[in-house]
């Protein structure tokens, strides 16, 4: 229980700047919806979409190549582990962006971003600092030092916003009003580019704020390390590609399974805004995937059945929070979409699958500890390119016929079967014994109270204020049943952290 509190509290603590992070990125989109038009919108999306891609194969797995080989029994010495991976991502960010700027043109062509060439610049500027950060913030969970974390993560998104409200706000209404102050630098002309170039300034100023990080120890690249490591990373990076694949292919294919280009641009537009009122979900996810790794890697040390135990509560306690936070979301539905535009209203149909979805990913991701810490990473490979097969499919199926309705069908099933392929094989090679009926208890109570709360409710025409308050009843009483049936007290979860709270 004690690994099941630590994890608790770090993810707790990685989970307040992701929390207040992405709440403040995520206020942001009301201002796009607003500043900008459906198909401007469309392009940010299309182009952040490839970002996170790229993003994915610049890293290269090295992540949690990192905090395996910091605990392998043959490397001892983390310091070595750590510079050659920081050595290994500065050359290859390198490299990307010398290869953009060699190719500048074709590659703005295929980024829905022709005649503007500095956008892409700036996001492949943007792209490589963030990868070669993604180690250092790995050292720092590995080192568990979740406020630092935090803290840099909280600047740096501090900084995003500033720069979004300064370029997109402040500088129009000072060319309005006084046009001196801004025209030497500001054009409105540029558009959604400031929003490209907001992210490259908060992304340079993180990387100086990381300086510590990046002193200390001797710069060592160890060859042989490097080959092991990456040995190790390679499945991972295919298994990162095709499950950012799946994330965004489905904004990637759109535009092309569209037969008019204006009315791709602007579907992919009402597409992305609503796939953003899933990021309470998404906050969670993250949070508990920051502290998870380190989690698993440090259990894996442990002998007998004490770290089954811990997999097998981080798996419940994962699917009990994750539940009740979709419950909070699809409650209180009607109010969460005024975080965007009301011409963006058509599609939030697509909010509830595309949370059940993350949420089967989610619990994919747990299901992962079997093959990361036996080595056999091939296996996640293999089972994110199943999905990626299952969700190419199906957007080509689906999209011509019912629109972006088929991208959240397609994810949901994709990562449906990804959970449960990776469920059946475990149990064959690494069982861990979770606890499929408690599992199935937990989705079959939620699955009663959003019947209860989203379908019958309604139906009743209460006013707006007794619906809100027998909502939040069900939600206490979706809390109350995993209490009882985990037979801890909720308020236990949160002494370690209040206790770390008050040392620093």
């Amino acid at each position: 229980m004690a690994g099941i509190k630590s994890l608790a509290k770090d993810t707790a603590i990685y989970g307040v700047s992701s929390i207040v992070g992405r709440f403040l990125n995520w206020m942001l989109v009301p201002l796009y919806t607003i500043m900008f038009s459906v198909e401007d919108y469309g392009v940010v999306t299309f182009v952040y979409s490839v970002v996170a891609l790229a993003m994915v194969i610049l890293t290269y797995g090295l992540e949690t190549g990192f905090f395996r080989f910091s605990n392998h029994e043959r490397w001892t010495d983390a310091k070595e582990v750590y510079s050659t991976c920081l050595i290994s991502l500065a050359a290859t960010s390198s490299l990307f962006v010398i290869l953009v700027a060699a190719f500048l043109s074709p590659v703005t062509r295929a980024m829905e971003c022709e005649g503007h060439p500095s956008f892409v610049m700036m996001m492949a500027v943007c792209v490589a600092l963030d990868a070669f950060m993604a180690v250092p913030y790995g050292y720092l969970r590995q080192n568990k030092r979740p406020v630092r974390f935090a803290v840099l993560k909280l600047v740096n998104i501090g900084l995003n916003i500033g720069f979004n409200l300064f370029f997109i706000l402040l500088c129009p209404h000072l060319y309005k009003t006084a046009p001196q102050t801004v025209s030497f630098f500001y054009n409105p002309q540029f558009g959604i580019g400031y929003i490209f170039l907001a992210n490259l300034l908060a992304s340079a100023v993180n990387i100086f704020m990381m300086i510590p990080e990046l002193r200390g120890f001797k710069w060592k690249f160890n060859p042989r390390l490097w080959r092991e490591i990456m040995a190790y990373c390679a499945p991972l990076l295919v298994l990162g590609v095709a499950g950012i694949m799946n994330q965004t292919i489905d904004k990637l294919l759109y535009p092309h399974l569209v037969s008019d280009p204006a009315e791709a641009m602007y579907g992919l537009g009402i597409y992305g805004a609503n796939y953003k009122l899933a990021v309470v979900l998404l906050v969670f996810l993250q949070a508990f995937r920051f502290a998870y790794e380190p989690f698993i890697f440090a259990r894996a040390k442990d002998c007998g059945q004490h770290k089954f135990d811990a997999y097998r509560d981080a798996m419940n306690y994962f699917c009990g929070f994750a539940l009740l936070i979709f419950l909070a979301v699809m409650f209180y539905l009607d109010i969460i979409r005024y975080f965007i535009s009301p011409r963006y209203f058509s599609g939030l149909s697509v909010v509830p699958p595309i949370m059940l979805a993350e949420l089967f990913f989610g619990i994919f991701y747990n299901l992962s500890v079997w093959y990361k810490i036996t080595d056999r990473t091939s296996w996640g490979m293999w089972f994110s390119l199943f999905g990626l097969a299952t969700t190419v499919v199906l957007n080509i199926i689906l999209v011509p016929k019912i629109g972006y309705m088929g991208c959240a069908i397609a994810a949901l099933t994709s990562y449906g079967l990804m959970m449960i392929a990776s469920y059946l094989v475990g149990l064959k090679i690494y069982p861990i014994g979770y606890s499929i009926k408690r599992l199935g208890a937990y989705f079959g109570v939620a699955a009663i109270l959003y019947f209860a709360g989203c379908v019958l409710l309604p139906a009743a025409h209460f006013h707006a204020a007794v619906n809100a308050c027998i909502r939040l009843a069900l939600l206490i009483l979706f809390v109350i049943i995993f209490a009882r049936i985990e037979h801890v007290k909720l308020s236990s979860l949160a002494e370690p952290l209040l206790r770390r709270f008050k040392r620093t």
